[in-house]
């Protein structure tokens, strides 16, 4: 029998094996193909200039963690098939499928009130009727429907296989060093207890450095007061360019982004194939090549932004930890623009991250951990921010 098994060497864990059939051809298809040409961090690159890695690499990271992860628990004794594996190592090439250009920054601005996990899911279903239903357990886990629990919790909980690569690939990648958790300990430390993942005690300095390293990540990268400054600068020029269209106004770009301009659609139409494969049209470089022309448009708000982004002359932005009110705003709306971010280290009202004893008794890490009892931790921390245009 010919081994048609391929490898990849990733910057971050190293070489990578990419099992032949139904995970090849996952990443062969065109809607993953896509992820190629959409940054992992949005306009992240603006500060950390390094951290232009995709989602592509991300979602084979992460797939690549979640097979470390069933070695783990099958060294252990937990029953995991074949099957079971390769649906559980798909869903995490398919959990961030339905991202859109610039990842979560123009989320909910193109499908307007729509997330990507429904995207997604919609764009796994789609893919589910092409391969004639062999991804059905792959749908049943990644929407928690599937008997063993566990699995599910692999793929999103509070303590997955998608937040250990982003957070260490993430810190690789901007240079960022707060992010550099021991992954590798945290997956050799998972086990299952009742159908629940847990971490056995003597791991739990390593999933304490994990959430404070998330958290740390989230100041220093994700929420970077300029970040945000570049994303609503971004959000506005769509915003912008979308009333220009619907206005008559004949805008340069590419056929997939004047169509999701002119358009609005439900949670329905994400049942439409047709909508799904157009949507499948759009990456970063649509909205790149767009902005360079529209910098030379008639409009003078549109073409300013434009420039602006181009030129890296980002708004000015203040954080505050209380409202901030603003006097003298232009009316338009798009040089003045207000917000709130959240961060939150460990959610205490979702599902736990247990901690398996050697009494084979599981509690709460929060109950337990000197450091995630800080209230300052434990709490969801609201900065508002005040955008103003610098020209």
């Amino acid at each position: 029998m010919v081994n048609n098994n391929k490898i990849i060497n990733d910057p971050v864990h190293g070489f990578i094996n990419i099992p032949s059939g139904l995970i090849q051809e996952i990443i062969e298809h065109p809607y993953f193909q896509r992820l190629r040409d959409i940054k992992q961090l949005g306009m992240t690159n603006l500060v950390y200039p390094g951290a232009t890695h995709s989602r592509l690499i991300h979602a084979i990271g992460a797939m690549h963690l979640m097979k470390e992860a069933i070695v783990t628990l099958r060294s252990k004794g937990v029953d995991i098939d074949s099957s079971e594996e390769e649906a559980s190592m798909c869903a995490m090439l398919l959990h961030d499928i339905g991202h859109g250009p610039f990842s979560h920054t123009l989320e909910h601005n193109i499908l307007r009130g729509i997330s990507h996990e429904e995207i997604s899911l919609a764009m796994m279903r789609q893919i589910n009727k092409e391969k004639e239903g062999r991804l059905e357990k792959t749908i049943q886990i990644f929407e928690d429907g599937y008997p063993k629990h566990f699995l599910h919790q692999l793929v999103s909980s509070q303590l997955d296989v998608d937040r250990l690569d982003y957070l260490r690939r993430d810190s690789f990648f901007s240079g960022v060093a707060e992010g550099m958790i021991g992954h590798e300990r945290i997956i050799k430390m998972l086990n299952v207890h009742d159908n629940s993942l847990v971490v056995e005690e003597k791991g739990i300095y390593s999933v304490e450095k994990f959430l404070i390293s998330r958290r740390l990540m989230y100041w220093q990268v994700y929420l970077h007061k300029t970040v945000i400054a570049a994303e609503q600068l971004l959000i506005q020029i769509l915003i912008r360019a979308s009333e220009l269209v619907n206005n008559s106004v004949d805008l340069p770009g590419s056929p997939a982004i004047i169509y999701f301009m002119k358009n609005t659609f439900s949670r329905e139409d994400l049942n439409n194939k047709a909508l799904l494969d157009k949507f499948a049209l759009l990456d970063d470089n649509d909205f790149i090549s767009a902005i360079k022309q529209w910098q030379s448009c008639d409009d003078k708000i549109l073409s300013s932004l434009c420039r602006d982004l181009t030129m890296r002359r980002l708004p000015k932005i203040v954080l505050s930890s209380e409202p901030v009110d603003y006097e003298g705003s232009d009316g338009s709306g798009y040089l003045v623009r207000s917000g709130e971010v959240l961060n939150s280290g460990y959610d205490i009202k979702g599902e736990y991250i247990g901690i398996l004893s050697k009494d084979g008794i599981v509690r709460n890490i929060y109950d337990i951990s000197d450091m995630l009892s800080a209230k300052a931790f434990s709490q969801v921390t609201k900065k508002y921010f005040l955008c103003t245009a610098k020209s």
